[in-house]
């Protein structure tokens, strides 16, 4: 049994209440494998470090068709590995064999939306109850300890890249993306770290959103407050308006603080994850570019 807390074992005991009806409130990925299965041992690591990152975007939950071989047959599963997506108590998705990481990325794509990586200030201040995932400083632990395990990994550099940025230490972090091998250093994932990186590090013991209005609306050239409230807005539940922060000050001071606006923009397009929104921003920054 994984110690990740978003992965667990199916029986015919819990597979109604854990696997169908739980769909209906978090997407179910199931890994049907067995121990005699090589591509199986390759699989299973890759979707339980996906579904450590998710970090409870969807739960894996792992079959041993030999040990459940009536669910296996309610599934019609003729070879492992074989995956299915579960939502709302339906498959609606999935593929049979070991799929590499980078294809791995693209199926959850289609259905699940990553819970998001950094926790901002506003966020560690809210009266939200207290999470019983796994800690980002506990992520870390757990990461060194399994690099320890697997020194040949390289793919856990970045993952502890990832838990030093969401802990705080951004310090490490940089160090970490700064020391992985060429070819993790051009990952998809490595430039959107990276631009995490760059705008987290910018709220560090900064005012919160409502001072940074008030410094504005009493100075409506005041770069720093404006892309300051640009980074938390970004990085919020409003990212075109913090996008629009950033544009304001292209537009008005450019060269302010060494072109500092449009290095938040490239920032933050290597984050954001709405393709039409980074499209049209794109095109707006390069009118006022160009």
């Amino acid at each position: 049994m994984s110690t990740n807390a978003h992965v667990f074992d199916v029986t015919p005991d819990n597979f109604e209440t854990e696997v169908l009806q739980a769909s209906s409130q978090t997407p179910i990925l199931i890994d049907f494998w067995a121990t005699w299965c090589g591509p199986c041992k390759a699989l299973g690591p890759l979707l339980e470090k996906l579904a450590a990152e998710y970090n409870g975007a969807f739960r894996l939950a792992k079959i041993d068709v030999d040990a459940n071989q009536e669910l296996a047959a309610m599934f019609g599963i003729r070879s492992v590995p074989t995956v299915a997506l579960i939502q709302d108590g339906r498959p609606v998705d999935g593929f049979a064999g070991a799929l590499p990481e980078g294809q791995l990325r693209e199926f959850l794509s289609k259905h699940v939306e990553p819970a998001s990586l950094i926790e901002t200030p506003d966020d560690l201040d809210s009266d939200a109850p207290e999470s019983t995932t796994e800690s980002a400083a506990d992520a870390v632990q757990r990461i060194r300890a399994e690099m320890a395990a697997r020194p040949d990994d390289e793919s856990l550099k970045l993952d502890l890249a990832l838990a030093q940025l969401r802990a705080g230490d951004f310090d490490a972090a940089r160090a970490a993306l700064d020391a992985l091998p060429a070819n993790l250093a051009t990952d998809d994932r490595t430039a959107r770290l990276r631009g995490q990186l760059q705008l987290a590090e910018a709220l560090d013991d900064a005012p919160d959103a409502d001072a940074l209005r008030q410094r504005i609306e009493a100075d409506p050239e005041d770069w720093s407050a404006r892309d300051l409230l640009g980074v938390r807005l970004t990085l919020g539940d409003a990212p075109a308006e913090g996008l629009d922060q950033f544009l304001h000050i292209l537009r008005h001071q450019r060269d302010w603080n060494e072109g500092l606006a449009r290095q938040r923009l490239l920032a933050a397009f290597q984050i954001l994850e709405d393709s039409a929104l980074v499209g049209d921003y794109r095109r707006r920054m390069a009118s006022i570019l160009f």
